[in-house]
């Protein structure tokens, strides 16, 4: 006889091989017949042009990622609140601690410029011939002095 999660296991493999079994009947009985405009990138009924790839700024997954975190803290605040009278000061303490930890993660993203949108460029220093390591700037402050000496 099974236990309670020997029934659990059951349903999840269960539940596998029937996902596995209609993937796989459903790979054989379906038709096979790329061709080019099958493989073209649908553009809302318009003809594509150029390459569907769009660079994608890496600052918008962490401000999800940051947005995720603190979402699923709420989602772990609501039932606590629910049930604060009956819990007592303990559970208070806990999810004092709780929140103070999320806290901190978030000053130390906020510390190393996670959440800047703004990001100089850094600057890379080269070396020129006679004249040693220079900014990448060296170019613009010759021509600023050399304007300054004409006039």
């Amino acid at each position: 006889m099974l236990t309670d999660f020997g029934y659990i296991l059951l349903f999840i493999v269960t539940g596998a091989i029937f996902v596995g079994v209609a993937l796989f009947v459903a790979k054989l009985v379906r038709p096979d017949r790329p061709n080019e405009i099958k493989l073209m990138t649908y553009e809302c009924g318009e003809i594509p042009f150029g390459d569907a790839r769009v660079q994608f700024n890496n600052r918008f997954y962490i401000i999800g990622l940051m947005f995720l975190i603190f979402e699923v803290e709420i989602l772990l605040l609501f039932p606590w609140a629910v049930v604060f009278k009956e819990i007592g000061w303990f559970a208070f303490a806990a999810m004092f601690v709780f929140v103070f930890l999320i806290f901190i993660g978030f000053i130390y993203e906020l510390g190393k410029g996670q959440l800047k949108w703004d990001i100089p460029k850094p600057r890379v220093p080269r070396y020129v011939e006679g004249v040693g390591v220079v900014d990448d700037d060296y170019e613009e402050k010759k021509v600023n002095e050399a304007v300054l000496q004409t006039e």
